[in-house]
């Protein structure tokens, strides 16, 4: 699954840097996270590292967004590729 952030955001600001995909973006009124570039960190780190840093722990997985590990990683490899 990809990752969403939630309206508990407090636009603290340390989830945006922590994504290796560039997938966290300040949206209208909170950040938003792109799902089709969030691997939930496959195939950088063990852990999303926005949900290690989120002080308010707003970032659950998105149920819209199911993706298997193996998905996940296949999308890392093809957005390491462009």
């Amino acid at each position: 699954m990809a990752l969403m952030i939630t309206d508990e955001c407090i636009n603290c600001d340390v989830c945006e840097p922590e994504c290796p995909n560039d997938a966290i973006s300040m949206g209208t009124e909170i950040y938003v996270i792109n799902p089709d570039k969030c691997t939930e960190c496959v195939g950088h780190f063990d852990e999303p590292q926005c949900r290690q840093v989120c002080p308010v722990e707003c970032i659950p997985l998105n149920p819209e967004r199911i993706e298997s590990r193996e998905t996940l990683l296949e999308k890392y490899h093809i957005l390491i590729a462009s």
